[in-house]
């Protein structure tokens, strides 16, 4: 197991299937009443350039679980001191860091500089957390055997779909993207997922096509933190992208309804959808505290 939790692409397909398997049992005992004090005494950092609810909750709540603190830093890396520089001093007092940034290469410096292990939160790249969170929601859902599933991420090929690409290339996954002209994902990462998928990815502007046979069915915002003065413009692309009913109908019947929150209701998705019995939005966001807890205690307990 690597030292650090940057990207799915450095861990093994049993690696993240021990990941999901702790983060299920973690659950289950939290369900149970089981305290599990496995990082006790240990002080995770918690960097953040982004405002959060779900992270900075799940992070602080995961910890203060597994019988550790959490220390809360708002902070924009590389403007008081260099981001090498916050790292080794971070390294002497912490015995983790979390980082939600906007730079991928900051994570990166991070965990190049400080001894001690280092968390992707969240970067203009990828978003780890969410998926493997995402993943065991899928595993409660439908089962283990993900080469059987075929997921469709509508809207724009950002972090997140990069993140799924990964998990694709190391779980068999079916991965469709479907987007305007335009906002496919980033070259580099979808050449080297589909070289190492082990099932299919694909990229299509066809809404049907991307749909067809979906298992799940999976949207983001059109506009992400950083990216505000694109919303207006970012609004009209992507408005036939919108699920709905209708668009979730080209799905399967009974396909389940994925978001990452938070969700610009009246935009990328309807309160029919999001709503809706198919809708499974808030156990991923339940689950996001049981697979960092996961991370966590996997990387801190040494």
């Amino acid at each position: 197991m690597v030292g650090d939790f940057i990207s799915l692409l450095d861990f093994s397909p049993d690696e993240i299937v021990g990941l999901l398997d702790f983060a299920e049992l973690l659950k289950r005992q939290h369900k149970e009443g089981i305290q599990h004090h496995l990082l006790e005494g240990k002080v995770l950092a918690m960097i953040f350039e982004k405002p959060s609810l779900r992270t900075r909750l799940t992070f602080q709540i995961g910890m203060f679980q597994l019988g550790g603190h959490a220390v809360l830093i708002d902070t924009q890396l590389g403007q008081r001191e260099s981001v090498p520089d916050v790292a080794r001093n971070l390294e002497r007092w912490v015995d983790g860091i979390m980082a939600r940034t906007y730079r991928h290469e900051h994570v990166l410096q991070l965990a190049e500089h400080a001894s001690v292990p280092v968390i992707n939160a969240l970067t203009d790249k990828l978003h780890p957390c969410q998926i493997l969170a995402d993943a065991q929601v899928l595993r409660e859902h439908r089962g283990g055997d993900f080469s059987s599933l075929k997921l469709a991420f509508v809207g724009d090929g950002n972090n997140v779909f990069h993140s799924w690409a990964e998990f694709a290339a190391r779980l068999p996954l079916n991965l469709s993207l479907v987007c305007p002209p335009g906002y496919e994902p980033d070259p580099q990462i979808l050449a080297q997922t589909r070289a190492e998928a082990r099932g299919t990815i694909e990229v299509t502007h066809d809404i049907e096509t991307g749909l067809k046979d979906a298992d799940a069915v999976y949207t983001d915002v059109w506009a992400s933190m950083g990216q505000e003065e694109e919303a207006a413009a970012r609004e009209k692309i992507f408005s036939p992208y919108q699920v709905n009913a209708a668009m979730m109908a080209l799905a399967r019947r009974d396909a389940l309804f994925m978001h990452c929150l938070p969700a610009h209701r009246g935009s990328e998705v309807t309160d029919e959808v999001i709503d809706s019995p198919h809708s499974i939005v808030f156990d991923q966001a339940e689950n996001r505290l049981h697979a960092q807890k996961a991370v966590l205690a996997t990387l801190m307990r040494g």
